[in-house]
Parts: C-alpha cells; sequence; structure tokens
C-alpha cells in the first residue's frame, strides 16, 4: 500500500478508514451528563453534571489527541480541545452543552 498523504489522514495502521468509531467510555459519559443537564437546570446537580461533561470532553480530546488513530482524528482531538478551554475562557454554554 502507498503511503498518500490521504492515507496519513485518513488511514489506521491496519489500512483502514476511520472518520468516526463507536463512543468510548469519555463521550458516553458526556452525552450522559450533557442530557441529564438538561432535566437539572439549577443547583448543585447541575454544576457536579457541568464538571462531569466538561471533564470527561477533555479526557476524549487529550486522549484522541495523543493516541487518535490517524491525523484526522488527532487533529479533531485538538479542535474539541481547543473548543473546550475556548468555551471555558468565554463562557459559551450552548443549550446546556458546554463545548
Amino acid at each position: 500500500m502507498q503511503n498518500t498523504l490521504f492515507d496519513k489522514i485518513f488511514r489506521d495502521s491496519d489500512g483502514n478508514i476511520v472518520i468516526a468509531q463507536m463512543p468510548n467510555l469519555p463521550i458516553i459519559v458526556w452525552i450522559t451528563a450533557s442530557l441529564l443537564k438538561l432535566v437539572f437546570t439549577t443547583g448543585e446537580i447541575n454544576t457536579g453534571l457541568d464538571v462531569l461533561a466538561f471533564g470527561s470532553l477533555f479526557t476524549w480530546a487529550w486522549l484522541e489527541l495523543f493516541q487518535g488513530v490517524n491525523y484526522f482524528r488527532r487533529a479533531l482531538g485538538l479542535g474539541v480541545l481547543i473548543g473546550v478551554m475556548v468555551s471555558r475562557t468565554v463562557g459559551i454554554d450552548v443549550l446546556g452543552f458546554s463545548l
């Protein structure tokens, strides 16, 4: 197999094109905590869910950045990591989902 730019960006070590994968634990926790934030809109539970959602999305982005299967997944991790940090710095909260 040739080692083209397309291959480096989108293929994993087995030669499969990987753009999306099954959700791993940090993404499942982020989705669950974010959905629960829509139910518990105020109080300490909402604050705890917000921290949990932020931490799990940050963890997912960090893992993708350093352990992603291809350059696309690593770039995705970097983009989400930057987005998470900017959202916390600027204070953006879209529909209860901390990006």
